[in-house]
Protein backbone atom coordinates (compact mmCIF):
# COMPACT_ATOMS: atom_id res chain seq x y z
CA UNK A 1 0.00 0.00 0.00
CA UNK A 2 2.96 1.91 -0.35
CA UNK A 3 2.15 3.43 -3.39
CA UNK A 4 -1.92 4.49 -2.12
CA UNK A 5 -0.01 6.05 0.74
CA UNK A 6 2.47 8.61 -1.96
CA UNK A 7 -0.77 9.22 -3.45
CA UNK A 8 -2.79 10.32 -0.45
CA UNK A 9 0.48 12.76 0.34
CA UNK A 10 0.46 14.28 -3.03
CA UNK A 11 -3.19 15.06 -2.69
CA UNK A 12 -2.41 16.05 1.08
CA UNK A 13 0.13 18.65 -0.18
CA UNK A 14 -2.93 21.11 -2.00
CA UNK A 15 -5.50 20.45 0.44
CA UNK A 16 -6.17 23.62 2.97
CA UNK A 17 -4.48 23.21 6.25
CA UNK A 18 -7.57 22.76 8.35
CA UNK A 19 -9.24 19.93 6.48
CA UNK A 20 -6.05 18.04 4.99
CA UNK A 21 -6.41 15.40 8.00
CA UNK A 22 -9.97 14.69 7.38
CA UNK A 23 -10.19 14.94 3.89
CA UNK A 24 -7.59 12.45 3.64
CA UNK A 25 -8.45 10.40 6.00
CA UNK A 26 -11.88 10.17 3.55
CA UNK A 27 -9.97 9.51 0.67
CA UNK A 28 -7.72 7.13 2.10
CA UNK A 29 -10.53 4.65 3.28
CA UNK A 30 -12.28 5.03 -0.29
CA UNK A 31 -9.36 3.87 -2.07
CA UNK A 32 -9.11 1.52 0.64
CA UNK A 33 -12.43 -0.25 0.08
CA UNK A 34 -12.18 -0.08 -3.29
CA UNK A 35 -8.67 -1.84 -3.69
CA UNK A 36 -9.95 -4.67 -0.86
CA UNK A 37 -13.17 -5.14 -3.20
CA UNK A 38 -10.94 -5.63 -5.87
CA UNK A 39 -8.63 -7.94 -4.01
CA UNK A 40 -11.82 -10.25 -2.73
CA UNK A 41 -13.32 -10.58 -6.18
CA UNK A 42 -9.57 -11.85 -7.34
CA UNK A 43 -9.02 -13.57 -4.52
CA UNK A 44 -5.18 -12.55 -4.32
CA UNK A 45 -3.69 -9.29 -3.52
CA UNK A 46 -3.01 -6.34 -5.70
CA UNK A 47 -0.03 -6.21 -7.55
CA UNK A 48 1.31 -2.29 -7.88
CA UNK A 49 0.54 -2.02 -11.81
CA UNK A 50 -3.57 -3.17 -10.42
CA UNK A 51 -3.61 -0.66 -7.61
CA UNK A 52 -1.83 2.31 -9.67
CA UNK A 53 -4.99 1.70 -12.14
CA UNK A 54 -6.99 2.27 -9.64
CA UNK A 55 -5.24 5.59 -8.43
CA UNK A 56 -5.20 6.40 -12.04
CA UNK A 57 -9.38 6.46 -11.95
CA UNK A 58 -9.28 8.38 -8.67
CA UNK A 59 -7.38 11.40 -10.97
CA UNK A 60 -4.27 13.69 -10.52
CA UNK A 61 -3.78 14.51 -7.01
CA UNK A 62 -3.72 17.84 -7.96
CA UNK A 63 -7.31 17.66 -9.61
CA UNK A 64 -8.96 15.70 -7.01
CA UNK A 65 -7.47 18.56 -4.45
CA UNK A 66 -8.91 20.90 -6.26
CA UNK A 67 -12.53 19.38 -5.36
CA UNK A 68 -12.15 20.46 -2.30
CA UNK A 69 -10.75 23.56 -2.48
CA UNK A 70 -13.60 26.23 -2.82
CA UNK A 71 -13.90 27.63 -6.20
CA UNK A 72 -11.82 30.79 -7.34
CA UNK A 73 -12.62 32.78 -10.47
CA UNK A 74 -12.24 36.69 -11.79
CA UNK A 75 -16.27 36.62 -13.17
CA UNK A 76 -18.20 33.30 -12.63
CA UNK A 77 -20.27 31.80 -14.44
CA UNK A 78 -23.78 33.46 -13.30
CA UNK A 79 -21.83 37.32 -14.88
CA UNK A 80 -19.62 36.61 -17.27
CA UNK A 81 -22.43 36.45 -20.32
CA UNK A 82 -23.45 39.71 -19.38
CA UNK A 83 -19.47 40.60 -19.10
CA UNK A 84 -19.23 38.97 -22.74
CA UNK A 85 -22.45 41.11 -23.96
CA UNK A 86 -20.69 44.09 -22.51
CA UNK A 87 -17.46 43.94 -24.10
CA UNK A 88 -19.73 43.68 -27.31
CA UNK A 89 -21.40 46.41 -26.98
CA UNK A 90 -18.49 48.11 -26.26
CA UNK A 91 -16.61 46.83 -29.67
CA UNK A 92 -19.69 47.63 -31.88
CA UNK A 93 -20.69 51.32 -30.26
CA UNK A 94 -16.69 52.41 -29.97
CA UNK A 95 -13.85 50.27 -31.11
CA UNK A 96 -15.49 49.70 -34.81
CA UNK A 97 -16.85 53.72 -34.94
CA UNK A 98 -13.51 54.60 -33.64
CA UNK A 99 -11.25 52.43 -36.14
CA UNK A 100 -13.54 53.51 -38.95
CA UNK A 101 -13.12 57.03 -38.12
CA UNK A 102 -8.90 56.60 -37.57
CA UNK A 103 -8.78 54.62 -40.67
CA UNK A 104 -10.57 57.81 -42.89
CA UNK A 105 -8.46 60.09 -41.34
CA UNK A 106 -5.21 58.53 -42.30
CA UNK A 107 -6.17 58.62 -45.64
CA UNK A 108 -6.86 62.02 -45.55
CA UNK A 109 -3.88 62.92 -44.00
CA UNK A 110 -1.66 60.61 -46.07
CA UNK A 111 -3.22 62.23 -49.50
CA UNK A 112 -2.88 65.73 -48.50
CA UNK A 113 0.73 65.37 -46.84
CA UNK A 114 4.19 63.37 -48.03
CA UNK A 115 3.61 61.08 -44.90
CA UNK A 116 3.06 57.45 -46.01
CA UNK A 117 -0.42 55.96 -44.97
CA UNK A 118 1.90 52.74 -43.84
CA UNK A 119 3.15 55.24 -41.09
CA UNK A 120 -0.32 56.95 -40.02
CA UNK A 121 -1.76 53.70 -39.81
CA UNK A 122 1.02 52.80 -37.03
CA UNK A 123 1.11 55.88 -35.12
CA UNK A 124 -2.66 55.01 -34.74
CA UNK A 125 -2.23 51.79 -33.84
CA UNK A 126 0.28 52.86 -30.97
CA UNK A 127 -2.75 54.78 -29.58
CA UNK A 128 -5.12 52.40 -29.86
CA UNK A 129 -4.26 49.25 -28.76
CA UNK A 130 -3.45 51.39 -24.73
CA UNK A 131 -6.86 52.56 -25.42
CA UNK A 132 -8.71 49.25 -26.09
CA UNK A 133 -6.63 47.24 -23.13
CA UNK A 134 -8.13 50.21 -20.70
CA UNK A 135 -11.81 49.73 -21.75
CA UNK A 136 -11.30 45.73 -21.05
CA UNK A 137 -9.41 46.26 -18.50
CA UNK A 138 -11.54 48.64 -16.52
CA UNK A 139 -15.18 46.83 -17.49
CA UNK A 140 -13.03 43.47 -16.57
CA UNK A 141 -12.34 44.93 -13.16
CA UNK A 142 -16.10 46.17 -12.49
CA UNK A 143 -17.08 42.65 -12.87
CA UNK A 144 -14.32 41.42 -11.14
CA UNK A 145 -15.55 43.90 -7.75
CA UNK A 146 -19.47 42.65 -8.44
CA UNK A 147 -18.57 38.93 -8.75
CA UNK A 148 -17.17 39.24 -5.48
CA UNK A 149 -20.23 41.21 -3.89
CA UNK A 150 -22.60 38.51 -5.49
CA UNK A 151 -20.98 35.81 -3.85
CA UNK A 152 -21.28 37.54 -0.66
CA UNK A 153 -24.48 39.40 -0.63
CA UNK A 154 -26.30 36.56 -3.86
CA UNK A 155 -28.22 39.62 -5.35
CA UNK A 156 -28.37 37.46 -8.29
CA UNK A 157 -30.82 35.13 -6.89
CA UNK A 158 -32.67 37.73 -5.51
CA UNK A 159 -35.81 37.69 -8.23
CA UNK A 160 -39.05 37.91 -8.74
CA UNK A 161 -40.82 36.05 -11.75
CA UNK A 162 -43.94 38.63 -11.85
CA UNK A 163 -41.40 41.07 -12.33
CA UNK A 164 -40.29 39.66 -15.96
CA UNK A 165 -40.88 41.65 -19.47
CA UNK A 166 -43.67 40.44 -21.56
CA UNK A 167 -43.05 38.31 -24.29
CA UNK A 168 -41.82 40.83 -27.48
CA UNK A 169 -43.72 40.14 -30.71
CA UNK A 170 -41.28 41.57 -33.71
CA UNK A 171 -43.86 41.94 -35.53
CA UNK A 172 -45.38 44.63 -32.87
CA UNK A 173 -44.36 48.35 -33.82
CA UNK A 174 -43.81 50.40 -30.40
CA UNK A 175 -45.92 53.13 -30.04
CA UNK A 176 -43.17 55.62 -29.37
CA UNK A 177 -41.27 54.42 -32.38
CA UNK A 178 -44.29 56.15 -35.04
CA UNK A 179 -44.84 59.02 -32.85
CA UNK A 180 -40.79 60.07 -33.05
CA UNK A 181 -41.17 59.17 -36.35
CA UNK A 182 -43.64 61.27 -37.21
CA UNK A 183 -42.17 64.37 -35.12
CA UNK A 184 -38.97 63.68 -37.06
CA UNK A 185 -41.05 64.34 -39.81
CA UNK A 186 -42.83 67.19 -39.07
CA UNK A 187 -39.66 68.98 -37.87
CA UNK A 188 -37.73 68.35 -41.06
CA UNK A 189 -40.57 69.45 -43.06
CA UNK A 190 -40.78 72.79 -40.89
CA UNK A 191 -37.13 73.53 -40.89
CA UNK A 192 -37.06 73.00 -44.52
CA UNK A 193 -39.70 75.11 -45.75
CA UNK A 194 -39.93 77.23 -43.09
CA UNK A 195 -36.10 78.16 -43.73
CA UNK A 196 -36.93 78.53 -47.52
CA UNK A 197 -34.35 75.30 -47.73
CA UNK A 198 -36.05 75.23 -51.73
CA UNK A 199 -33.43 78.39 -52.56
CA UNK A 200 -30.26 77.43 -53.81
CA UNK A 201 -28.37 81.13 -52.61
CA UNK A 202 -28.61 81.80 -48.99
CA UNK A 203 -27.53 84.86 -46.96
CA UNK A 204 -26.85 84.78 -43.00
CA UNK A 205 -26.22 87.58 -41.18
CA UNK A 206 -23.13 88.23 -43.20
CA UNK A 207 -22.82 84.79 -45.12
CA UNK A 208 -24.18 83.61 -48.46
CA UNK A 209 -24.10 79.73 -49.53
CA UNK A 210 -24.78 79.07 -53.46
CA UNK A 211 -25.81 75.66 -53.42
CA UNK A 212 -25.87 73.77 -57.06
CA UNK A 213 -29.08 74.06 -59.32
CA UNK A 214 -29.94 70.40 -58.77
CA UNK A 215 -30.17 70.95 -54.70
CA UNK A 216 -34.11 71.68 -55.83
CA UNK A 217 -34.52 68.15 -56.96
CA UNK A 218 -32.48 67.10 -53.76
CA UNK A 219 -35.24 68.97 -51.85
CA UNK A 220 -38.00 68.36 -53.20
CA UNK A 221 -37.28 64.59 -53.05
CA UNK A 222 -36.71 64.54 -49.62
CA UNK A 223 -40.06 66.29 -48.77
CA UNK A 224 -41.69 63.84 -50.21
CA UNK A 225 -40.12 60.95 -48.95
CA UNK A 226 -40.48 62.54 -45.72
CA UNK A 227 -44.15 62.98 -46.36
CA UNK A 228 -44.59 58.97 -47.19
CA UNK A 229 -42.73 58.72 -43.95
CA UNK A 230 -44.84 60.73 -42.26
CA UNK A 231 -48.34 58.68 -43.55
CA UNK A 232 -46.83 55.40 -42.71
CA UNK A 233 -46.08 56.25 -39.26
CA UNK A 234 -49.41 57.40 -38.47
CA UNK A 235 -50.66 54.19 -40.04
CA UNK A 236 -48.49 52.94 -37.92
CA UNK A 237 -49.96 54.74 -34.42
CA UNK A 238 -53.27 53.11 -35.13
CA UNK A 239 -52.50 49.87 -36.45
CA UNK A 240 -49.21 48.71 -34.75
CA UNK A 241 -47.92 45.52 -36.07
CA UNK A 242 -46.06 44.75 -39.53
CA UNK A 243 -47.85 43.65 -42.53
CA UNK A 244 -46.26 42.56 -45.83
CA UNK A 245 -47.70 45.69 -47.28
CA UNK A 246 -46.13 48.23 -44.88
CA UNK A 247 -43.21 46.26 -44.40
CA UNK A 248 -42.65 46.77 -48.24
CA UNK A 249 -43.60 50.43 -48.32
CA UNK A 250 -40.81 50.93 -45.86
CA UNK A 251 -38.41 49.10 -48.04
CA UNK A 252 -39.15 51.44 -50.94
CA UNK A 253 -38.98 54.41 -49.10
CA UNK A 254 -35.70 53.82 -47.49
CA UNK A 255 -34.35 52.33 -50.85
CA UNK A 256 -35.35 55.87 -52.53
CA UNK A 257 -34.14 57.79 -49.47
CA UNK A 258 -30.78 55.60 -49.76
CA UNK A 259 -29.74 56.35 -53.07
CA UNK A 260 -31.20 60.10 -52.87
CA UNK A 261 -28.61 60.21 -49.70
CA UNK A 262 -25.45 58.62 -51.49
CA UNK A 263 -26.18 60.48 -54.66
CA UNK A 264 -25.74 63.88 -52.42
CA UNK A 265 -22.55 62.76 -51.26
CA UNK A 266 -21.40 62.74 -54.57
CA UNK A 267 -23.24 65.51 -55.99
CA UNK A 268 -21.15 68.86 -55.28
CA UNK A 269 -24.06 70.16 -54.05
CA UNK A 270 -21.97 73.19 -52.27
CA UNK A 271 -20.79 75.95 -55.00
CA UNK A 272 -19.51 78.61 -52.69
CA UNK A 273 -19.13 80.35 -49.35
CA UNK A 274 -19.17 84.36 -48.94
CA UNK A 275 -18.36 85.46 -45.77
CA UNK A 276 -17.54 88.85 -44.78
CA UNK A 277 -13.90 90.26 -44.00
CA UNK A 278 -12.97 86.66 -45.22
CA UNK A 279 -10.86 86.39 -48.22
CA UNK A 280 -12.51 84.40 -51.01
CA UNK A 281 -9.31 82.25 -51.39
CA UNK A 282 -10.26 81.17 -48.08
CA UNK A 283 -13.75 80.62 -48.32
CA UNK A 284 -13.24 78.50 -51.81
CA UNK A 285 -10.73 76.43 -50.02
CA UNK A 286 -13.50 75.65 -47.06
CA UNK A 287 -15.99 74.98 -49.93
CA UNK A 288 -13.80 72.55 -51.92
CA UNK A 289 -12.93 70.74 -48.99
CA UNK A 290 -16.36 70.41 -47.95
CA UNK A 291 -17.09 69.13 -50.68
CA UNK A 292 -14.11 66.50 -50.95
CA UNK A 293 -15.07 65.03 -47.63
CA UNK A 294 -18.29 64.49 -48.54
CA UNK A 295 -17.08 62.39 -51.55
CA UNK A 296 -14.94 60.60 -49.91
CA UNK A 297 -17.46 59.33 -46.89
CA UNK A 298 -19.81 57.84 -49.65
CA UNK A 299 -18.70 54.59 -48.76
CA UNK A 300 -19.33 55.32 -45.62
CA UNK A 301 -22.81 56.01 -46.39
CA UNK A 302 -23.61 53.34 -48.91
CA UNK A 303 -22.96 51.04 -45.93
CA UNK A 304 -24.56 52.43 -43.71
CA UNK A 305 -27.54 52.51 -45.97
CA UNK A 306 -27.23 48.50 -47.03
CA UNK A 307 -27.46 47.97 -43.13
CA UNK A 308 -30.87 49.68 -43.28
CA UNK A 309 -32.12 47.95 -46.16
CA UNK A 310 -30.71 44.61 -44.90
CA UNK A 311 -32.80 45.03 -41.84
CA UNK A 312 -35.85 46.11 -44.26
CA UNK A 313 -35.53 42.98 -46.14
CA UNK A 314 -35.06 40.62 -43.21
CA UNK A 315 -38.33 42.40 -41.56
CA UNK A 316 -40.60 41.47 -44.90
CA UNK A 317 -39.37 38.11 -44.61
CA UNK A 318 -40.04 37.64 -41.03
CA UNK A 319 -43.72 38.57 -41.54
CA UNK A 320 -43.96 36.64 -44.69
CA UNK A 321 -42.63 33.82 -42.52
CA UNK A 322 -45.14 34.51 -39.39
CA UNK A 323 -47.80 34.97 -42.36
CA UNK A 324 -47.36 31.32 -43.77
CA UNK A 325 -47.16 29.65 -39.94
CA UNK A 326 -50.51 30.99 -39.00
CA UNK A 327 -52.20 29.60 -42.14
CA UNK A 328 -50.24 26.23 -41.16
CA UNK A 329 -51.78 26.22 -37.66
CA UNK A 330 -55.16 27.65 -38.63
CA UNK A 331 -55.54 24.54 -41.36
CA UNK A 332 -54.39 22.09 -38.87
CA UNK A 333 -56.58 23.39 -36.48
CA UNK A 334 -59.06 22.79 -39.53
CA UNK A 335 -58.77 19.76 -39.55
CA UNK A 336 -58.97 18.55 -36.21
Amino acid sequence: MDLVNRYLQAVKFWLPAKQKDDIVSELAEDIRSQVEEREAALGRNLNEAEVSAILKHHGRPLLVANHYLPQRHLIGPVLFPIYVFVLKIVAVFYMVPWVIAWIGIAISRSAHSQQSLLVTLASFWTSFWPTAFFMIGSITTVFAILERNQAKSRFMEQWDPLKLPPVRDPNRIPIANSITEVTAGLVLCSWLIGGMWYRTIFHFSGMSVTLARSWKYFFWSIIVLTAIGMLASGVNLFRPYWTWMRASVRLATDLAGSVLFCWLMKANILVSISVANVPESKTAQITTAINWWSAKMFPVAVAGCTVILVFDVFRILRVRMKGSHSVVLNAASGAC
